[in-house]
């Protein structure tokens, strides 16, 4: 009898299961879904930069091109469908109250260049969420304009390189340890200073011994994530903070994991001098699809005067949007522009919506929920996936490849496996200092019966994994769209443009 991995179609499509091709293949020369009128002549005002070929944009009519990403979306897993278990990712729920919030015209309709005597609600909204940043973290100032997590770490360097440099003192070293985001050492890289790694210890934190051996003069600051991204809080931060402080450097933390501290701690009684808060992760509208971003940073009292520009800042009875260094307003000492607007306006709408629904128990439970989550997928699974880490942990439970080794399946043939079942991939790989990584973080929006169906179906892989079904998780995704790629060829030689005469050759 035929199973569902080897019917085939003339079509290609599989049922309700439709396949796809690149919207380039798609392409008819001179179809177009709207009519538009021929361009009057007018005088050239580009200087130098008019287009002189064309575009290269596929020829499409209008319902090809809903039916193209309309076919696409269905095959996109979305948090919306089932549990987004990537770690260090915080994929929840996104609250629909909030979407509707950031629609309204007042907000979705504004443009970057009005009068600011126009958008004095769109100002009341960035300073009242502002404040919220400000009384969750415990810092007393905060930088809006950044415009994601990555973009976050870069203020946050270039503020402490202008507080150092305000001192006429040069730095050139930032540590980084093994545990952090990627994003920090390359970061530190761009803002100029050579980064050098700090070890963890056997507990997989930061290894703080090691840590004061490389503590001196030299050191510009310290790039740590706090809970890590083993899942772990560093329970030893604020003898780090005093010990960095020491020698004279800064303390950066990277603040992507904050929805498992948020209401619990507060980050400025740590000893933290910067911090950006990924309002994309933390207060809905989790990323992915190259949706927008936010990052604004925290700051403490020794950087706050360096913040980047533009800033909203009372005048008199209204806000104003500063734009260049000022000493009344108190801006002189600012780094300069960090981007051409003021953050992204629909994460500002999204995030207070989020908080203000939620409130301060609302957020602390939150924070509370996702640990639990966590921690009760570490319980169900520790007896038979490998712990890298006794428990507990916080928001994500991280396991490694040890329970596989001799039954010849890998962390990647065990998610390919995943997709099958209906669940995206956990986060593989990563951190770096586990072998074959497998990261959960379920998020507080979870409820015990998705996490029990989640639980169930990781238990029935890892059991056929030890079984020796090596053959069956080798060939997997089998109910997918497509079969498994080949991901080394699409790393090494990527295809980034359509090439009709590529498709010819090939025939």
């Amino acid at each position: 009898m035929a199973g569902p991995e080897t019917v085939t179609t003339n079509s290609g499509h599989r049922g309700l299961d439709l396949a796809e091709t690149l919207i380039f293949e798609l392409d008819s020369p001179g179809r177009c879904g709207v009519d538009l009128e021929q361009a009057p002549d007018l005088p050239n005002r580009l200087g130098g930069l008019e287009r002189t070929a064309p575009i290269g944009l596929p020829g499409l009519s209008e319902p090809q091109v809903i039916r193209h990403f309309v076919r696409l979306s269905r095959n996109n897993f979305a948090i919306d469908a089932g549990l987004y278990p990537l770690g260090s990712c915080t994929m929840k729920h996104n609250p629909r109250l909030n979407e509707k919030m950031a629609r309204l015209p007042g907000f979705a309709d504004l443009h970057p260049m009005q009068p600011v005597e126009t958008v004095q609600g769109a100002l009341e909204l960035i300073d009242s969420l502002a404040e919220w940043l400000i009384t969750l973290t415990g810092m007393p100032a905060v930088a809006m304009s950044p415009a994601a997590g990555a973009h976050g770490e870069l203020c946050g360097l270039m503020t402490i390189r202008a507080a150092l440099e305000a001192k006429g003192d040069a730095r050139e070293v930032v540590l980084v340890p093994t545990s952090a985001h990627g994003t920090n050492p390359a970061t530190a890289a761009i803002c100029g200073y050579r980064i050098e790694q700090i070890p963890a210890d056997e507990r997989g934190r930061v290894d703080v011994a090691a840590l004061k051996e490389k503590l001196g003069p030299r050191v510009a600051a310290i790039m740590l994530t706090n809970p890590n991204t083993c899942g772990l809080f560093e329970n030893q931060i604020i003898e780090i903070a005093e010990a960095v402080h020491g020698v004279g450097a800064y303390f950066y933390c990277d603040g992507a994991n904050f929805n498992a501290i948020m209401g619990k701690v507060r980050p400025g009684d740590l000893g933290i001098d910067c911090m950006h808060l990924n309002l994309h992760k933390t207060f809905s509208t989790p990323h992915g699809g190259g949706g927008p971003g936010s990052g604004p940073v925290v700051l403490a009292e020794a950087l706050a005067p360096f913040a980047p520009l533009p800033m909203v800042v009372r005048d008199g009875d209204g806000l104003t949007l500063v734009e260049q260094k000022s000493e009344d307003l108190g801006t002189a000492g600012s780094f300069g522009r960090l981007k051409g607007f003021h953050g992204q306006m629909g994460m500002f709408v999204r995030a207070l919506a989020f908080i203000l629904s939620h409130g301060a128990d609302g957020l602390r439970q939150a924070s509370e929920d996702a640990v639990l989550n966590a921690n009760y997928i570490l319980a169900r699974l520790q007896d038979l996936f490998s712990l890298s880490f006794p428990g507990p942990c916080m928001h994500e439970a991280l396991f490694d490849d040890g329970f596989l080794k001799d039954t010849g399946v890998s962390t990647l043939d065990f998610a390919k496996a995943m997709i099958d079942e209906g669940f995206h991939p956990m986060t593989m790989y990563f951190p770096l200092v586990v072998s074959g990584a497998m990261l959960m973080e379920p998020t507080e929006s979870e409820s015990k019966a998705s996490l029990d169906q989640f639980i169930a179906s990781m238990r029935h892989l890892g059991q056929r994994a030890l079984a020796g079904d090596s053959e069956f998780f080798a060939g997997a995704p089998y109910l997918a769209p497509y079969r498994r790629l080949d991901e080394t060829q699409a790393a090494r030689k990527p295809v980034l443009r359509w090439q009709p005469q590529a498709k010819e050759a090939a025939e």
